[in-house]
């Protein structure tokens, strides 16, 4: 049975954490987002990511979530520093001193890591910063948005925007929980190396994460 630990208002509409069993939940507007079940292809989305840039590279996580890619980040020997922007104060809370905190060892307490409260696309228009890898878990994937302003990020404009604060030969790293043809074929028109890593879940289709570089 779901247990309703935290129920707010947040910038995406209603944001519930729940916890099933030994588990917790995040729901967005009704909507399932994330858990800490497993966290397999929340944690691949930095390390291969990381693992094709050189060491003591600036990383940019969009997304908090439960703090999985946060902690691969810090666990990786290539990492030199990490940002994190998340929009969802909510979000902030439960990772900073909430229920998530336990789930990546308070990562966001370490010297290597700035936290950023903003909307990723917005902040990534008005930022100079430039990044070695760019990790995004910001949705359940391109066709599949938590708001309708972050398919921006998946269109063509926002491939250039995206690639235009990669360092030379950085990564971009998207994470989706299904397929989308279409993604594929506009990062393929954009960057110059392109490849797709099917992660297998428990019930469904694998989780997918895309590997991009200028």
């Amino acid at each position: 049975m779901a247990e309703v630990v935290d129920r707010v208002e947040g910038v995406c509409g209603e944001l519930v954490l729940r916890r099933v069993d030994a588990d917790l939940e995040v729901i967005a507007n009704g909507m399932f987002l994330m858990d800490t079940r497993n966290g397999e292809s929340e944690r691949l989305l930095v390390t291969v990511a990381a693992d094709l840039v050189p060491g003591r590279a600036r990383l940019l996580i969009g997304g908090l979530g439960v703090g999985y890619s946060l902690r691969a980040a810090l666990d990786h020997p290539g990492i030199g520093e990490v940002v994190v922007v998340e929009r969802e104060p909510a979000v902030i809370g439960w990772n900073r001193t909430g229920p998530l905190r336990e789930v990546h060892g308070n990562a966001l307490a370490e010297e290597r890591v700035r936290l950023v409260q903003d909307d990723l696309v917005r902040w990534l228009r008005n930022t100079p910063e430039r990044f070695d890898a760019l990790c995004l878990d910001i949705d359940n994937g391109p066709q599949w948005t938590v708001t309708e302003g972050n398919a921006e990020l998946y269109g063509d404009a926002g491939l250039d925007l995206l690639a235009a604060r990669l360092r030379p030969g950085g990564v971009l790293a998207v994470w989706s929980a299904a397929a989308s043809p279409e993604f594929t074929r506009r990062l393929r028109a954009r960057f110059n190396e392109v490849r797709t890593l099917d992660v297998p879940v428990p019930r469904g289709e694998p989780d997918v994460i895309w590997l991009a570089r200028v």
